[in-house]
């Protein structure tokens, strides 16, 4: 069930409405204030990515099912490829994750018939390397994305670090750029994004390192696959969570090492709401932002004490909420293949967070290039499979919408709205932030209303805007923070072009339901 937002001229002339039987009256106001000339930076289309790493169901019966009836001659599923193409995703890492740390590239290329079949111990499962490297480059061209690799940094090294950069980049004469062209790839797959090993400070990691171990190898690795070709960016493993004992310590350590090979630094958050508590779990937004925030600071830092011009930017290379299929996860039989694994099934308050999460990113976008939602396909997904079809999770609609209409350069947004109390400070009731797009002409605002009882009204000065009009304005609200999506009923959470936001005399004005994430977009009027 969906529900429609009220014009503030029918909510006002009620007596009650809708959401919670709260008096009009009671309705709480926020402003959103802008000037086209504060500026926090230009989106980098990449922090609209994704992550496909060999986990459960994500490759295989996700994105590779050769016996399905979906399948194209390759095996790839089509109508996971259309569902993906709607989500402009720019960039896409793989293989992972904690399987990279003991991946052998090798053993995923080259004839199928000779592939080796693994024992994975990050996942405890059999991995069969049917689907590897090249099928992955293939994969991208059809899905409109392109790859993020990475590299081996746990039971491997510098040295097959420069071997996939060789297979990959070089155009030919060597040995692995001649074995590309063997398994049928003449041409070089000019793979530009790189990292350098994953969570190598989590006990869990196969070859798992203290951070001075790790600087080390990745400032070698990096320094001879630059060598290989200097045109590639590389990402340094962060600390794999903000709640590690190394956090901070280890971002320091770590850049002090290779601040001149690195490019950006990883970050990677998962949020759960196992207490459920809805006004906690969205108050996770004011989290983030602290991360991100003591992440930068500490770049910067180590930026100052070494006294360079460089700065490093930011990967949160690993986002998402996860927490939904944990206890079912406990029960899985070791050394199986492609078992039905983190397979989180999302219900509308996980969408309103992810919501929250993007927005947090944007603000943050001068230093915040490269985002990779965790995962595409299956595992903690926005899309699922079965053999009869795909369908899209409630989590796929925030990240489509804000992904196509997010495009342009991040204003200041600043917010004055109500606030509630939460673990983590004070939260706003109200998540925003506004893109223009100079070119297009176009102004977006992305705004989550919080509150899970009252109606918001949004006000926002546009007069700078002269003559910029009200496009369209987008809602996706439930009055079920539980509700779901699924193969038989998949539009149950889904947004309606129905909102009610107008402007007048430079003015916007808007209503934002109870629980719901609106996309207002505007536009130059045609003369």
């Amino acid at each position: 069930m969906r529900i429609v937002c009220d014009t503030m001229e029918e909510i006002k002339g009620k007596d009650l409405y809708w959401s919670g039987n709260k008096k009009a009256k009671n309705m709480k106001k926020a402003t959103l204030y802008i000037d086209k000339h504060f500026i926090v930076g230009e989106v980098d289309k990449r922090i609209y990515g994704s992550f496909i790493e060999h986990l459960g169901r994500a490759v295989y019966e996700g994105i590779y099912q050769p016996n399905s009836p979906f399948a194209d001659e390759q095996g790839m599923r089509k109508d996971v490829i259309a569902l993906i193409r709607k989500l402009n995703v720019p960039v896409v890492r793989y293989p992972g994750g904690n399987f990279v740390s003991g991946y052998h590239w090798e053993d995923g290329v080259g004839p199928k018939e000779n592939r080796p079949e693994k024992i994975d111990l990050a996942w405890n499962v059999i991995e069969s390397n049917q689907f590897g490297l090249n099928e992955f480059v293939d994969w991208t061209k059809k899905a409109g994305t392109s790859p993020m690799m990475a590299v081996n940094l746990g039971t491997r090294g510098v040295e097959d670090a420069k071997n996939i950069v060789e297979y990959c980049n070089l155009k030919g004469g060597s040995y692995y750029s001649d074995l590309r062209k063997k398994h049928g790839y003449e041409q070089p797959h000019d793979i530009k994004l790189w990292c350098l090993g994953n969570e190598m400070d989590g006990p869990w990691q196969m070859g798992h390192k203290t951070a001075q171990e790790y600087g080390r190898s990745a400032a070698e690795a990096g320094r001879i696959m630059k060598m290989v070709d200097p045109t590639i960016e590389l990402v340094a493993c962060g600390s794999s969570s903000l709640m590690m004992p190394t956090f901070g310590s280890w971002e320091g350590t770590v850049l002090s090492e290779c601040y001149d090979q690195a490019d950006y630094v990883s970050l990677h958050q998962y949020y759960g709401n196992q207490e459920d508590n809805t006004a906690e779990f969205l108050a996770n937004t004011v989290a983030m932002d602290q991360f991100i925030s003591s992440v930068i600071s500490i770049c910067d830092a180590v930026k100052a004490k070494r006294r360079k011009q460089k700065t490093i930017n930011l990967s949160f290379d690993e986002w998402n909420v996860w927490y939904h299929s944990m206890e079912q996860d406990q029960k899985l039989e070791r050394w199986c293949k492609a078992p039905h694994q983190l397979e989180d099934v999302y219900n509308f308050e996980d969408a309103l967070l992810v919501a929250g999460m993007m927005i947090t990113m944007l603000r943050h976008a001068d230093r915040v290039k490269v985002a990779c939602l965790a995962q595409l396909v299956n595992v903690i997904a926005p899309i699922m499979t079965s053999d009869t079809g795909a369908w899209m999770q409630t989590i796929y609609h925030p990240f489509a919408l804000i992904s196509n209409y997010g495009r342009g350069t991040v204003l200041h947004t600043l917010v004055d709205a109500p606030v509630y109390e939460s673990r983590h400070g004070d939260a706003s009731y109200l998540d925003a932030v506004c893109i223009m797009d100079e070119e297009q002409e176009t102004l977006t605002i992305f705004a989550v209303n919080k509150d899970l009882q009252e109606t918001m009204e949004l006000n926002c000065d546009l007069r700078q805007f002269e003559g910029y009009q009200m496009q369209e304005h987008i809602v996706l609200t439930h009055e079920d923070v539980k509700a779901v999506n699924t193969q038989e009923h998949p539009d149950n959470v889904a947004p309606t072009a129905d909102g009610n936001a107008k402007v007048e005399d430079g003015k916007l004005t808007a209503v934002l339901c109870d629980k719901s994430f609106h996309v207002i977009r505007l536009g130059k009027k045609q003369k």
